[in-house]
């Protein structure tokens, strides 16, 4: 915030006819325990009355509306050994972000605390919720019905539309936001003037104007379009990751690199430093020998679209992480996936994040008509490598590619889950798996049919496939399998 900013923010706040919901005045009064309290009931408010950001303002009486100044200092105030700011952001639950400013207007010194919205549940200090009462701080528990609007405002927001920066000018926006990959990737072309351009972000909601030159910018576009994510401190932690190991388990790393951009503007250069970092499998030919990409980057594209669009953003502290090892690549993403990973394939597109998995689609990062999962396991087929396998560890989703690995080497598992994928493929594009065609899945001979019944046998089993009721023999030779949801 440059001085002007901050001279404007305090003639704006000082100007109001009294004390908000939002907004408390101090004149020096700065007890630890009760800013700590306050920021609670102030983000709590600024939520509760859809604000940009709530603010404690040092400076200013609470009774005249006097610009006095203050005496208070919070870079240099302690609790006991500790800092105040990381005293207060230590006892906040769940974490929000303020931001203190300090400065002069006319000669005398300001503070200001800058506090985020709560979002998606009430913002507890020292594990009590309070809210704004009036100009009165309150406990949450002693007002139910504030604490019902606000569990109801929770519920209907979704984290694209919740805001990543407040309050930042026109050359904040865009200084952070890459909007020439924005129109180059959107298939429009540039605007000529920067008034344009933020018309357009604005009508994409990538920012909301809030009048006199002043923008948010909304978690959508940042997550997508920032130039790097750590501008937005809640957003640094959902870069994705690729990390590769030597050997098949996580005990040595090689190396480890963190994503900086937006997921759209860094979408490209990701997919291509993951297929750099592959290694390559020899494949026979008749004459002669010829290194191929270890997995087919259609897989690769999809899955790692899929972790970055379908991840639950509520989930702090971590992100989605591409995994490389020497037999296998593991891609995940937070929280648990909105339909059966066993369905994957036919289940129709859902996701916790519709804003961005449209952006993302209209940008032709994703499958437009799903999940994109029946593209995946063909290009393994293709490929001829063991059936991917989508499972949920640890509130995680999680989809490993398999290296390729001759029908001989493959587990029961492996050809079980191969089976079903394959007589799900076959029956999204409406044919039906035979031993036939299970036998060109593994890439056998004919003299091979009775292993691949074996295969069948037990993945009819596992119950994961029936046969096709439709067809009137039981002969072995000429039985249609479907899948068990069919």
């Amino acid at each position: 915030m440059t001085s002007e900013e901050f001279k404007e923010l305090i003639q704006t706040l000082a100007a109001l006819p009294k004390e908000t919901e939002w907004v408390e005045f101090k004149h020096n009064k700065a007890v630890p325990q009760d800013i700590g309290e306050y920021i609670s009931a102030l983000s709590n408010s600024a939520a509760l009355h859809r604000q940009g950001a709530g603010y404690i303002v040092w400076g200013i009486e609470d009774k005249t509306y006097a610009i006095v100044g203050t005496s208070f200092k919070p870079r240099v105030a302690k609790v006991g050994n500790e800092e105040l700011e990381n005293w207060l952001l230590r006892l906040l639950s769940p974490r929000v972000d303020f931001q203190i400013h300090e400065d002069q207007v006319d000669a005398k010194p300001f503070v200001i605390f800058q506090i985020r919205p709560a979002t998606y549940m009430p913002v507890q200090f020292s594990g009590t919720e309070f809210i704004r009462v009036g100009s009165y701080k309150k406990k949450l528990k002693d007002y139910p019905e504030k604490e019902r609007r606000l569990w109801a405002l929770f519920s209907g927001r979704s984290f694209e539309c919740d805001v990543a920066a407040w309050d930042v000018s026109a050359d904040q926006v865009l200084n952070t936001i890459d909007y020439p990959s924005y129109f180059r990737l959107i298939g429009q072309p540039l605007p000529d003037n920067r008034g344009a351009i933020l018309d357009s972000l604005s009508a994409e909601r990538i920012i909301l104007s809030k009048g006199q030159g002043r923008y948010e910018i909304c978690n959508v576009g940042a997550i997508l379009f920032a130039n790097d994510l750590k501008d937005f401190d809640r957003l640094a932690q959902k870069a994705p990751r690729v990390i590769i190991y030597r050997g098949q388990d996580r005990i040595n790393t090689l190396k480890e690199q963190p994503g900086g951009k937006g997921y759209a503007v860094g979408f490209e250069g990701l997919i291509s430093y993951i297929n750099n970092q592959l290694p390559q499998n020899e494949e026979l030919g008749q004459a002669l020998r010829r290194e191929v990409q270890m997995f087919p980057e259609v897989a690769i594209r999809e899955l790692v679209a899929n972790a970055l669009i379908h991840q639950d953003f509520n989930v702090t502290g971590t992100g989605p992480r591409i995994e490389i090892f020497s037999d296998r690549m593991e891609i995940s993403n937070p929280g648990t996936p909105l339909i059966d990973p066993l369905r994957f394939i036919d289940g129709p597109p859902r996701s916790r994040n519709e804003i961005l998995a449209g952006l993302m689609r209209r940008m032709h990062m994703c499958e437009e008509r799903g999940s994109g999962i029946d593209k995946v396991i063909d290009s393994v087929e293709v490929f001829q490598l063991p059936a991917p396998d989508f499972s949920i560890a640890l509130d995680h989703t999680v989809a490993v590619l398999f290296a390729h690995k001759p029908f001989e080497d493959m587990g029961r598992n492996d050809r079980i889950r191969a089976c079903y994928q394959h007589c799900c493929l076959r029956h999204v594009i409406k044919q039906r798996m035979t031993n036939e065609s299970l036998r060109g899945r593994f890439h056998l001979p004919k003299s091979k049919s009775a292993t691949v019944s074996q295969v069948i046998a037990a993945t009819l089993e596992a119950k994961l496939i029936r046969l096709d009721d439709n067809i009137g023999t039981r002969s072995k030779r000429y039985s249609r399998y479907v899948p068990f949801w069919a």
